[in-house]
């Protein structure tokens, strides 16, 4: 007989964060379950380098905000509260920007980092929840292998370090030669 596992809401994973040994630390609810986030140096730095290349493009061109481990609730989802590594959302689309808890709507992008743990199939399993709630496009990087995996609902294509990321029509105009990211 197995170990049966308790799955949270959204006002349990609320409740979980607010406690005080909990604030300093990083946590997702992802299908019911409380993840920890645990990023290293390497993920630190390329999130970094991502937010620096998008946000300066969005702050020119008055697009919207780029955000870093932001949360984020599709609305009606009672068992998901997402952190992306980095996100955009469309000036178009912007709520106020939250001062307390999740923005009760998904960004346009999403980018999710690979942690030495992360399984490829968990990676694009967040992918396909992003965009089935909303997200327009999800770039999947696997630092090891040097990879992008940018994910829409009508395609994926993979990119290499010698590769320039076009930001399509979610961020027309934007252009990053990932040899900048994968420095």
């Amino acid at each position: 007989m197995g170990v049966e596992r308790k799955l949270h809401t959204v006002a349990d994973f609320e409740t979980f964060i607010a406690q005080p040994e909990n604030q300093e630390r990083l946590f997702e609810l992802i299908d019911g379950e409380i993840v920890e986030k645990m990023p290293t140096e390497e993920h630190g730095v390329l999130a970094a380098r991502f937010a620096m290349r998008f946000g300066l493009f969005v702050e020119d061109n008055d697009l919207g905000w780029v955000a870093v481990e932001a949360r984020y609730h599709a609305v009606g989802d009672n068992k998901n509260d997402r952190l992306p590594d980095v996100s955009f959302t469309s000036k178009s689309r912007s709520l106020p920007l939250v001062t307390q808890g999740a923005v009760p709507q998904m960004p346009d992008l999403a980018i999710e980092i690979q942690s030495p743990d992360d399984k490829v199939k968990d990676m694009r399993a967040k992918a396909d929840y992003y965009l089935a709630h909303g997200v327009r496009m999800v770039l999947l990087v696997y630092p090891r292998q040097r990879l992008i995996e940018v994910c829409t609902l009508d395609d994926v294509v993979f990119l290499t370090e010698n590769d320039t990321f076009d930001g399509g029509d979610v961020l027309p105009g934007f252009t990053l030669p990932l040899k900048l990211i994968f420095k």
